[in-house]
């Protein structure tokens, strides 16, 4: 038996995977109108809406949130 490696080839070069299917909702980039503080009293980022300066969620686990766009620079 022998083993082969397994490689589509096109024109005698290897094809690497692709990042798709596209409308897989799938995320590039940061969330819209969202951004987080850094609250130094806590130690916990805040999430908070840009559009009614509300504030949305704290992230108790440490770190910052994913995808938003931070504002404590």
């Amino acid at each position: 038996m022998v083993a082969r490696n397994i490689c589509l080839i096109t024109q005698n070069k290897p094809v690497m995977a692709k990042n798709k299917p596209y409308g897989d909702n799938a995320r590039k980039g940061a969330v819209k109108n969202r951004s987080q503080v850094f609250n130094p009293k806590t130690g916990l980022y805040v999430k908070r809406d840009s559009d009614s300066g509300k504030f949305m969620d704290v992230k108790t686990s440490g770190g910052k949130f994913k995808g938003v766009t931070d504002k404590s620079k």
